[in-house]
């Protein structure tokens, strides 16, 4: 490697791989930010579609875990040497990251790097997603995408706040690591989300969506009065055919639409990431890692992903 160069991974439309480990400058910290030497970053399926989308040189990644090699210069966030958990909105996935300490949080000794770099975009997905339903204790769930990051978070999370959480997924095998992630009913099958069986466990005060489409327009009669469907993405379709009559005269439900990106503008994630990362040590909540792998197998795991291969998060190591 030439000196001070640092490796990462970047889109490269010419190599057969589109995602590739190549040489870059090394980040610069603004006073604000600290620079991290990363040991684990996680993949989402969302950012590994964009990056096939992106200019050649592009540097993708949200997730990251790794060590404090130099606080920010304003004194403020995790101090020299401390084990971080932190999210960027591009260039995670690379040796050395410098990240805004509002986006970082220290993690205890009990939290692996590989653990923790799951948490940021898929946890706080979930557990902002959730706090749009308020107080939980007590009220009925459903969570579609149950099977991915951010469904088998935000069900761990949903049975914590007292809530009954009902799971989808799309085989008997699947539907075993959502009940290990304490739903408390999973519809199973192609017609789970059809309206008669939605209808067997609801109506919902809360629905965390990630399908879209016409799963979308048919989860929302479903509703309790003053319900609220929180859509996280839209895996099937981005477009939907509601009925609106329904929607808008019975008791006052609601459809919120939710991106982190834009939610971060209005909140600080390094609470949040220390909340979760606290959770992980007391072994409330469990991370499924179901794909770990050196970062040198980035093209054979984003592939993966995006085939949806497997359930639950794919880690990549850097270092250590």
């Amino acid at each position: 490697m030439s000196k001070n160069k640092i490796q990462a991974i970047v889109t490269d439309p010419a190599s057969s791989s589109y995602l590739t480990i190549q040489e870059v400058e090394p980040p610069a910290a603004q006073p604000w930010e600290a620079l991290v030497n990363v040991h684990a970053v996680s993949l989402n399926r969302g950012e590994v579609i964009d990056a096939s989308h992106q200019d050649a040189y592009s540097r993708p990644g949200w997730d990251f875990a790794g060590i404090v090699t130099q606080p920010a210069k304003t004194g403020d966030g995790p101090a020299m040497g401390a084990r971080v958990v932190g999210l960027l909105m591009h260039g995670a996935w690379s040796e050395q990251v410098a990240a805004p300490v509002s986006m970082l949080a220290e993690i205890p000794d009990e939290v692996s790097f590989a653990e923790a770099a799951t948490l940021p975009v898929s946890g706080l997905t979930a557990l902002n997603a959730l706090r749009k339903g308020g107080l939980l204790l007590g009220k009925r769930v459903l969570i579609t995408g149950s099977t991915g990051g951010v469904g088998l978070f935000a069900h761990q999370l949903s049975a914590l706040s007292g809530a009954y959480n009902v799971g989808v997924a799309s085989t008997e095998d699947k539907a075993r690591f959502v009940r290990e992630a304490a739903a408390n009913e999973v519809l199973v099958g192609a017609a789970a989300l059809a309206e008669s069986e939605a209808s067997r466990f609801g109506p919902y005060d809360l629905i965390i969506d990630s399908v879209g489409g016409e799963t979308l327009a048919a989860l929302l009669p479903q509703l309790a009065p003053r319900g609220i469907c929180v859509a996280v993405g839209f895996s099937s379709s981005p477009t939907a055919n509601l009925d609106m009559m329904n929607l808008v005269t019975r008791g006052g439900r609601s459809l919120y639409g939710f991106f982190l990106g834009e939610e971060l503008t209005r909140m600080t994630a390094a609470s949040d990431l220390a909340l979760l990362a606290r959770l992980v040590a007391d072994g409330r909540l469990t991370p499924r890692i179901a794909v770990e792998a050196p970062w040198t197998e980035i093209d054979s795991v984003a592939r993966q992903l995006i085939d949806r291969t497997f359930a639950g998060k794919a880690v990549l190591h850097i270092q250590g």
